[in-house]
């Protein structure tokens, strides 16, 4: 089988990170004390762990942060840019719910603060969990994004129709919310770390041996996230496993993005795994 993917690999591995800080609770009017306080936890403990797990390993990922939450922790969120990773915009206040006509506004409110804090711009946007519009699309580019991460509509990076346009100038790096991403699984059906290492590793069985694309999706902070010890070291467990495996190429969402965008004709936007479709 003849790879398309950056450097002859076999399957293209995007390890990310939602930061979810305080953001989460006030964005939905909770106070974020006692029993709503885990997003706290990410710039505190969480942040710090998964930053000694990934420069252990030596693999370079991407964090998508709220505005707010880069306000609260400049100096979180500066150590994570220190450490060489990448740096995605994830909404102000992890806005749930649909921003309407004050879209335009929130997105260019978080974009300055990033660029201000970091002294380069963000280029990479995930949705923090609200409504998306072609308005967002336009908006994100005028900004000079080149990608976002919040689609579901594919297994592999593929080019957005917008208005009746494909996009050839802004990429989509599809993610799965239900089975790599790890808050429904310690939010919603309280699962075990153990399980949830084995759903990711079969996940990621699938896509190596379809010579596809991983797009995972982890949280530092507690309560819903893998930020402490136990579940962060599943998280460490399946990068060991990954890494076992020849011709994994693990890089940020960022470098992903930038190659599919320079090489239209190479990377494999398909509906067989290796097939040009």
């Amino acid at each position: 089988m003849e790879s398309k993917w950056p450097e002859g690999a076999r399957c293209l591995v995007n390890i990310t990170v939602d930061f979810d800080g305080l953001s989460n609770e006030t964005g939905k009017k909770l106070l974020p004390i006692g029993k709503y306080s885990h997003g706290r936890y990410s710039a505190k403990r969480g942040v710090p762990r998964f930053l000694e797990i990934f420069a252990r390993h030596n693999v370079p990922v991407t964090f998508f942060v709220p505005g707010y939450d880069a306000e609260c922790f400049p100096e979180s969120v500066r150590s994570i840019a220190a450490a060489g990773h990448e740096i995605g915009a994830h909404g102000y206040l992890h806005e749930a719910f649909d921003l309407g006509d004050e879209e335009p506004f929130y997105l260019r409110k978080t974009h300055q603060i990033l660029s201000d804090l970091l002294d380069t711009p963000p280029v990479g946007w995930r949705n923090p969990g609200g409504g998306k519009s072609d308005q967002t699309v336009r908006v994100l580019r005028e900004l000079g994004y080149i990608y976002d991460s919040s689609e579901k509509a594919a297994d592999w990076p593929y080019f957005q129709m917008v208005g009746g346009e494909r996009l050839t100038d802004f990429v989509n790096l599809p993610d799965n919310t239900s089975s790599l991403d790890d808050a429904p699984f310690y939010r919603d059906s309280m699962t075990p770390p153990s399980e949830v290492l084995a759903q990711w590793k079969a996940e990621f069985d699938t896509a190596y041996a379809e010579g596809g694309y991983y797009d995972l999706i982890v949280h530092p902070r507690s309560g819903f996230g893998s930020g402490g010890p136990a579940r962060a070291e599943a998280l460490e467990d399946l990068i060991i496993y990954i890494k076992r495996f020849p011709g994994v190429l693990m890089q940020r969402q960022v470098d992903t993005a930038r190659w599919c965008l320079k090489n239209p004709e190479d990377w494999p936007e398909r509906t067989h795994p290796w097939s040009a479709q």
